[in-house]
């Protein structure tokens, strides 16, 4: 009798039927959008503006789910403080509207950023479903010369992380656009 109770029971276990679920690739491969030396180390030209901007992009895996996209850590070796002030804001006390212009009249300057650490390239970014990544990277006039170690990280949906690392040289070229300036 009681035999003829679980094989019922056992119909009904084996009968169910799992989704499979598909395991997530671990493909991460990162373009940084620039030319390389024989050491493997790339050169940033850097432009005649305080903050050269740059992007770099990469591949990571495809998902087929939101809460599977991928997220990458950055890193980077360099970074550079805000000065006294970033700016300065004027408001016209209308109220009809919130107009803001230039003045000396009424200004309220934005001091808070004083001594803020700026990193040279943004902390995180997400992948698309397509596996897309992008991020910014933007070094300062003042670090002109200098050889930047950026590190990322991707991190997977089931934990499992990959790590790359490169170096960017920032070159700088002052171009004499004006022959007057060579004249003494």
């Amino acid at each position: 009798m009681n035999k003829l109770i679980y094989i019922p029971i056992l119909f009904i276990l084996f009968s169910c039927n799992k989704e499979a679920v598909a395991p997530l690739g671990h493909e991460f491969e990162l373009d940084v959008r620039l030319n390389a030396d024989s050491m493997g180390y790339y050169h940033l030209q850097m432009s005649e503006s305080w903050q050269t901007l740059h992007r770099i992009s990469g591949k990571v895996s495809p998902v087929d789910n939101t809460y599977e996209l991928i997220k990458v850590y950055w890193s980077s070796s360099h970074y550079w403080y805000i000065g006294d002030t970033l700016g300065y804001i004027i408001h016209l006390n209308n109220m009809l509207n919130d107009t803001y212009i230039y003045s000396t009249v009424d200004t309220s300057y934005i001091t808070w950023f004083d001594g803020f650490e700026v990193p040279t390239i943004n902390e995180t970014c997400y992948s698309t479903e397509d596996g897309e990544i992008n991020i910014m990277f933007a070094p300062v006039r003042s670090m002109k010369g200098d050889t930047i170690n950026i590190k990322s990280t991707a991190e997977f949906a089931d934990g499992y992380s990959s790590s790359r690392q490169f170096n960017i040289i920032l070159k700088w070229t002052y171009l004499i656009t004006n022959l007057e300036t060579l004249r003494c």
